[in-house]
């Protein structure tokens, strides 16, 4: 992992007073950003796309997608 993704002490700490169900909302929430972001990235970079193409690429980039 590089340094700069590291998360720092006062990160960790917020995440440690957070219930679990507040982690999971923030981890839902962080997720589906992410796809509206590479939707839209797709967007830009594909403009003749239709939205259903979008949505289809996404689907497939986040169904391959490893950690």
């Amino acid at each position: 992992m590089l340094r700069d993704e590291q998360a720092s002490p006062e990160q960790i700490e917020v995440l440690r007073r957070m219930t679990p169900e507040e982690r999971w909302k923030a981890a839902r929430n962080l997720y589906w950003t992410m796809r509206w972001h590479k939707a839209a990235f797709l967007q830009s970079e594909h403009p003749q796309w239709s939205r259903e193409k979008v949505e289809e690429e996404v689907r497939r980039i986040f169904m391959n997608a490893r950690s």
